[in-house]
């Protein structure tokens, strides 16, 4: 096995130039630095991280905490963060809720004696009546895409979830939509809040008979629920879905039905993922800045290592966008009197 002392030897210098050079520790001239990473290169050298971590305290991991893997916002977050780890040196420790709270606890309780440098902890489903768990924790934490009340004992990077579906219930408004149905899953009352807000601005109020949640996030429980939306009213023009699965659902209800979008009913959605832009039709949306929410949660986390002492706690709320494509459009009524 290659050592350290064999790079050194290679490239002419000290073994403690190298482990500067493998640590990032103390800084080494530039021509310094490239013979010695030419020399790991030709010989092949892998750093003993474990040694490492008993002479410096550090493993150079840090821990990332998601609900899930499905679905592109998570999927983006997690490529974000890896992306910077790795360019700071850093491995990525995954674990996955799989949305059972009873995992998540089991999880968490598991990494506080593990040796991580920091953790990053992205949506706070199943996870934030754990969060005392941390409270004695040597590494820092930082959450993001937090959308429920934000605890004010770590620092928070999230999404103006209020803002999102302000955003939405607006367009639609502007449109001339009245009679609308809402799919939401139960932890987006903020989104929820946002929309009725968009409403009440201009005397209207979205009933608690127009929402459908949807607790089990897949595209036939988003299905079922607008089929129930477009029973309860079949008057309706419009539908909002506060999450990229409960989109899919609504779009297919409401064509199986007969209705066309966004002829009879415009659908308008959030996440705006990849896929929803090559949709038919393109589907109306709210952008959610994903990677930058993670790319500044993981720099305060590493700002927070390379100072040695825990972030101050703040919350950093990112705006998001609405993206107007072909699933929205004036409801038939109102299109009808303007032709006239």
């Amino acid at each position: 096995m290659v050592t350290m002392r064999d790079v050194a030897e290679r490239a002419g210098v000290s073994t403690q130039t190298v482990s500067n050079v493998v640590s990032g520790g103390a800084r080494v001239r530039p021509a310094t630095e490239a013979k010695v990473r030419a020399a790991i290169a030709e010989l092949g050298y892998v750093p003993n991280l474990v040694a490492r971590s008993l002479s410096t305290g550090s493993t150079m991991t840090v821990g990332l905490f998601v609900p899930t893997t499905d679905g592109w916002f998570y999927s983006e977050i997690i490529s974000e963060v890896e992306d910077i780890l790795e360019q700071a040196g850093y491995h990525l420790l995954l674990c996955t809720t799989r949305l059972d709270g009873e995992r998540a606890r089991r999880q968490l309780a598991g990494l506080t004696s593990r040796s991580v440098d920091a953790l990053l902890i992205a949506g706070d489903r199943d996870l934030i009546d754990h969060l005392p768990l941390l409270a004695d924790a040597r590494f820092p934490v930082a959450l993001c895409a937090w959308e429920t009340d934000a605890p004010d004992t770590f620092p928070v990077v999230t999404v103006d979830y209020e803002q999102a579906g302000y955003l939405a219930g607006r367009h639609l408004r502007e449109l001339g939509h009245e009679r609308v149905a809402v799919l939401a899953s139960p932890a987006h009352t903020r989104r929820l809040d946002g929309f009725r807000r968009a409403f009440a601005r201009d005397g209207l109020t979205v009933p608690d008979s127009a929402v459908q949640y949807v607790a089990e996030p897949t595209i036939d429980a988003a299905f079922a629920a607008a089929n129930r939306a477009l029973a309860a009213d079949p008057e309706l023009t419009a539908i909002f879905a506060t999450y990229e699965v409960l989109v899919h659902g609504a779009m297919d209800a409401v064509q199986v039905s007969g209705r066309s979008i966004p002829g009879d009913v415009s659908v308008v959605g959030q996440d705006n993922v990849p896929k929803v832009s090559r949709s038919h039709p393109a589907l109306t949306t709210v952008s959610f800045p994903r990677r930058e929410m993670a790319r500044q949660a993981i720099d305060v986390l590493l700002r927070a290592i390379a100072a040695g002492e825990a972030p101050g706690n703040f919350i950093q709320m990112l705006r998001p966008t609405l993206v107007v494509r072909d699933s929205s459009g004036p409801p038939p009524a109102a299109r009808g009197t303007s032709a006239c």
